[in-house]
């Protein structure tokens, strides 16, 4: 996937802080203006920490000399009641600055913890767990950066750097066959993948020569007789309904990945907090 840039984060950041700050933080302004204060950030539970490069962005973009002092790093299992950063300079930006930062980290950090989860569930495995377009608009590839923090995996980031063909684009060309081969003709090297719901589909699939068969809502035989027909001659990946409790089931038939939906969509942010010591 095209890779996470300074130029995404600061994007992110000016809008989050366009939205927030506005034309100016009124309330800070009640807080004398020589006053400096020392900000820190503790985790109220446990969970991997994300997210890092975008509070300090806000910082900076806030008050230049604001810069956290960290002791954990992205992708790192954090305990409840630890600090994660202090920050030390002029009160009025620290408190601009605090619900921008802190939404970031929270919504990040919940979604590699929630990641993390869902990894340890199929520890061992070998299978590898796959994020969807299911994203919060505006924030896809922080998302996708926390996924790899909690250790999972990113699928396509969008509509334009792999093919997906489901049910609808298969009825609109006319069949599993016609799509696959204009999908080789509209981008040349671009992954191929084919949604079915049948065994009679892959089939059809495996012959058109696509890349990757997403098997969607197949029952756990069903999922592997497609492995034993496929033999390991294309990728297949399981979709649909799956969740926690039949998370390892799935994994254990022998695809090769497994998308969810919910390593994104369903995210609740860690609980953070910020204080100001003096």
């Amino acid at each position: 996937m095209p890779a996470l840039t300074d130029n995404d984060i600061q994007d992110n950041v000016r809008a989050a802080l366009a939205e927030d700050v506005g034309g100016g933080d009124i309330t800070a302004a009640l807080i004398p203006a020589a006053a400096v204060a020392t900000a820190r950030v503790i985790t109220r539970e446990d969970g991997v920490l994300c997210g890092r490069a975008w509070v300090d962005a806000v910082f900076a973009a806030v008050d230049p000399g604001l810069q956290p002092e960290w002791s954990s790093t992205d992708g790192e299992l954090i305990t409840a009641g630890s600090t994660l950063f202090t920050v030390r300079g002029p009160a009025r930006a620290l408190l601009t600055a605090e619900r921008s930062a802190l939404n970031f980290l929270q919504l990040l950090s919940g979604t590699a913890t929630r990641c993390h989860h869902y990894a340890t569930l199929v520890s061992g495995t070998g299978v590898r767990l796959l994020d969807t377009r299911k994203t919060i608009p505006g924030l896809r590839k922080a998302q996708k950066y926390a996924v790899r923090c909690g250790g999972c995996h990113n699928h396509r980031i969008g509509l334009y750097d792999a093919f997906l063909i489901k049910e609808n684009h298969i009825n609109a060309c006319g069949g599993i066959a016609a799509a696959v081969r204009e999908a080789h003709q509209v981008a040349p090297g671009k992954p191929v993948e084919v949604e079915v719901e049948t065994m009679a589909e892959l089939e059809q699939a495996i012959g058109a020569g696509a890349d990757r068969v997403m098997l969607d809502n197949f029952t756990l035989q069903a999922m592997r007789d497609a492995v034993a027909l496929v033999a390991k001659s294309l990728e297949l990946e399981a979709s649909g309904n799956i969740t926690e409790t039949t998370l390892r089931s799935v994994a254990e038939t022998g695809v090769d990945f497994i998308s969810i939906g919910a390593l994104t969509k369903d995210t609740r942010a860690l609980d953070l907090s910020m204080r100001l010591l003096d």
